[in-house]
């Protein structure tokens, strides 16, 4: 079950403080450009968690992200 689809503009919204990741990336926002599949879902318990969102940023910077670290970005 995919939450977001390429093009789709968001907001990177990293909820732990203590992620290795949330200070480059938290409050970022970008564009997905790119959406893929793996197994994190059955580790996990979450189907959800095996959807991957590659995100360029507004710098111009791509990273890979999951659904829980996302946020669609309202546009006014």
């Amino acid at each position: 079950m995919r939450r977001f689809d390429v093009g789709d503009t968001v907001r990177i919204d990293i909820p732990d403080t203590s992620d290795p990741d949330y200070e480059e990336w938290h409050g970022s926002e970008g564009t997905i450009i790119e959406v893929t599949e793996d197994t994190a879902g059955i580790e996990t318990g979450d189907p959800r968690d095996s959807i991957s969102y590659l995100v360029e940023t507004e710098c111009g910077e791509c990273m890979h992200f999951r659904w829980r670290d996302l946020r669609p970005l309202q546009n006014d």
